[in-house]
Formats: structure tokens, C-alpha cells, sequence
């Protein structure tokens, strides 16, 4: 890894703590032909100010890890980002989050950098993840001058791949967590759903192990074919 060009690009108001350990910070791995029960994956969620792309901000996120076929509860992470120029939408108050909240929340630059330190390089996962990896990439860009490179995964494209017969369509996390009857605890603020999507994505996983999709790079070439089917014209 080259110092002096991770150093280049980072964003100007960075200190030098915190451009070393952006530095530090490992290159990701592409998901390869190990066993799918081997590989170590981060389920993410995050919450936001609201659902505009391009202007709503990052208030909190959560994460869980899927490792050895299970969830392992002494990897998790939470963290509520200190935000002082953002208006709220009436919808973060289901999560939470108010204004109190926020504004005793973590410096947004050392809780990106604590997060990224945490995922590491391994691949993410999170329910409706083109929303979660647009929003934590422009975070990371604006706030780190860091581009999000990991692969990322989305548990709302894989569950009906993966149980094609569930009488579910546009279905939300809800929907599924209902459908397979999980008990899950407190709902609605990024750690708790982190956990909800994890638990869901267990009964993926053993579902794709006995579809004899047995490592991650053929579960994401799997649903790479699954979506151009999705998006192919009936013949």
C-alpha cells in the first residue's frame, strides 16, 4: 500500500492520526472459492436524515458479523454520527434519533474510519443495499476522501432467489422476517435491523449451501444471473 498516495487522496481537515489510519485501512477482498461457511461477512444498516441520494446525510449505523455460520455477537457495531447542520424528516424520530441525539453523536470522520476498521476487507450485506452503499459511499467520499470498493450484496434480491415459491413480492424485511417466523428483538434503529437482516440471511445462506452454491463467488455470480433474468424481455 502506498502511504503517500492514500495521504493525497484523502480529504483536506483530516488530521494526521486520522489520515494514518485511513492509510491503514485493508484493500478489500474480492469474494472468492473458499466454503461459503468460512467466509466472514458484515450486515449493515444505516439510518438517514431521509431518502434523497444526493442530499440526505448518514445519522447512525449498524453492523453485525455472519462468521462460521452464525452471527458473532462479540463483533458489533453502533455508532450515531454527530450531525449540527441537518434537518430531520419526521420518519427519523421512529428511530429514535432526535435532535439530542445527534448532536452527541461521534465525530463523522473517526466514526467512518472506526467502521471501515471493522468491515476490514470483508464483503457487506444489507437489505436493499443499493440504498445503504450509495449513502455510505458518498459519506466516505465527502467526509474521507474514500472510495467504497467492497462488494456488496443485497439480502431483498437474494431471498427470493433463494425461495422462489415464497408468496412474496416487493417484500420487505418485515415481510420476510414474518415468513420465516424470526424472533428478533426491538426493530426499527440501524443495530436492530442489522441484526433482523443477519438472522434472515443465516436461512439464506444454508438454503444456498443446499442449492449447492457452496462459496461466495457462485453465490454472487448466482445473483448476478438471477438479475438479468429479472431484467431480460419475456420472450
Amino acid at each position: 500500500m502506498n502511504l503517500l498516495g492514500w495521504l493525497r487522496q484523502t480529504k483536506p481537515g483530516l488530521d494526521v492520526a486520522q489520515q494514518q489510519q485511513l492509510a491503514r485501512l485493508p484493500k478489500p477482498a474480492v469474494l472468492g472459492d473458499g466454503a461459503l461457511r468460512d467466509q466472514r461477512w458484515v450486515v449493515v444498516d444505516l439510518e438517514t436524515s431521509g431518502l434523497n441520494l444526493h442530499r440526505d446525510q448518514v445519522l447512525s449505523i449498524g453492523a453485525v458479523v455472519i462468521e462460521d455460520g452464525a452471527v458473532d455477537f462479540s463483533q458489533l457495531f453502533e455508532r450515531t454520527l454527530q450531525r449540527t447542520d441537518t434537518k430531520l424528516s419526521p420518519s427519523v424520530l421512529i428511530h429514535g434519533l432526535g435532535p439530542s441525539a445527534i448532536a452527541a453523536g461521534s465525530d463523522p470522520a473517526e466514526a467512518l474510519l472506526d467502521f471501515m476498521a471493522f468491515v476490514g476487507d470483508s464483503p457487506l450485506l444489507a437489505f436493499h443495499a443499493p440504498f445503504d452503499q450509495h449513502m455510505l459511499g458518498r459519506a466516505l467520499k465527502e467526509t474521507l476522501g474514500y472510495r467504497l470498493a467492497h462488494p456488496f450484496l443485497d439480502v431483498a434480491d437474494l431471498a427470493p432467489m433463494l425461495y422462489p415459491d415464497a408468496t412474496l413480492r416487493e417484500a420487505g424485511l418485515d415481510d420476510w422476517v414474518n415468513h420465516f417466523k424470526l424472533h428478533v428483538g426491538e426493530r426499527h434503529h440501524a443495530s436492530a435491523d442489522a441484526l433482523a437482516t443477519a438472522e434472515l440471511m443465516l436461512i439464506l445462506l444454508s438454503r444456498a449451501r443446499q442449492q449447492q452454491i457452496d462459496t461466495p463467488h457462485a453465490l454472487q455470480e448466482r445473483l448476478a444471473q438471477w438479475k438479468r433474468r429479472k431484467q431480460s424481455p419475456s420472450l
